[in-house]
């Protein structure tokens, strides 16, 4: 059995200090694997652990009346607007759950996979032949810009060959947290508008490079000639695709005690703090 959680629209500072208070629970054992959904208050950009801090233009974040939070895990820069959050904390000798970074990305990510399908799209994992459909799925270059999405790597969700889903995952004293954006909207020009460029042929060469290969729910929906989804929809197709992808129901819960004053702490020491956010 797994825990659900929908903790609804935070600001970046809670939502990652949640996604921590969960991974320290965890691992005290004080709660089941949780799965997580959750939006941003405001629309905020998050950048990966190592990640510069130059990366981003401070000022063009302010103007647009963006949040900005570096997150935990790895990866490049997201902008958290019109998507729906996830989050996946287990063990990691959790039954089915494979030793490998790797292979554990490519069993937590088949509930994405699922959940994708189920909203009409022929999504796939790269690097794994999985036959199209809406049930149990079986499992067997260039520069980069500063943005997250340039490019997927290996069990990666992609839909005609374009990035979907952009995921990031970290190890703490045995436990997994998986934690990434299913996007229903991408607004390219505001994420390329907060991002630093050493020239500005180099910001349009990424920005095109960028549009080719990521994608959002919708605009997959808009080419098919399908109905467009709603955010309703992403709840409803992603808890199912997760609960099929990892072979269990989703008990809804909520933040334990221990959990929500954790959160409270973390959100204003670490994640609020410019020591942490500006540190590289």
């Amino acid at each position: 059995m797994w825990r659900f959680i929908h903790t609804g629209n935070r600001s970046p500072a809670e939502n990652m200090a949640i996604d921590e208070a969960i991974l320290a629970a965890q691992e005290k054992g004080l709660v089941p694997p949780t799965v997580r959904f959750y939006g941003w208050n405001p629309a905020s950009v998050s950048i990966g652990y190592f990640q510069p801090s130059k990366e981003i233009d401070f000022g063009a974040l302010r103007e647009r009346g963006l949040g900005f939070v570096r997150r935990a895990t790895g990866g490049r820069a997201v902008l958290h607007d019109n998507e729906l959050t996830y989050s996946l904390i287990v063990p990691e000798n959790y039954p089915g759950i494979p030793a490998s970074v790797t292979e554990a990305y490519r069993v937590l990510s088949m509930g994405l996979l699922l959940g994708f399908r189920k909203l009409g799209l022929d999504a796939r994992m790269t690097g794994l032949d999985v036959p199209a459909g809406n049930g149990a799925a079986s499992s067997p270059g260039g520069p980069m810009s500063a943005a997250c999405f340039d490019s997927p790597s290996k069990y990666e969700l992609v839909v005609e060959g374009r990035k979907i889903a952009g995921s990031a995952q970290m190890r703490s004293k045995g436990v997994i947290l998986q934690h990434g954006s299913i996007l229903l909207e991408l607004d390219v020009d505001t994420l390329f508008e907060v991002l630093r460029f050493r020239e500005p042929s180099d910001k349009c060469r990424m920005k095109k490079v960028f549009e080719r290969k990521a994608v959002a729910i919708n605009s997959c929906l808009r080419h098919k000639g399908l109905p467009i989804a709603t955010m309703r929809d992403l709840e409803q197709s992603f808890r199912s695709g997760f609960s099929a992808g990892l072979g269990t129901d989703l008990v809804t819960g909520e933040l334990t005690e221990y959990e929500t004053d954790l959160v409270r702490r973390l959100a204003q020491e670490k994640y609020a703090a410019d020591s942490w956010n500006l540190q590289r």
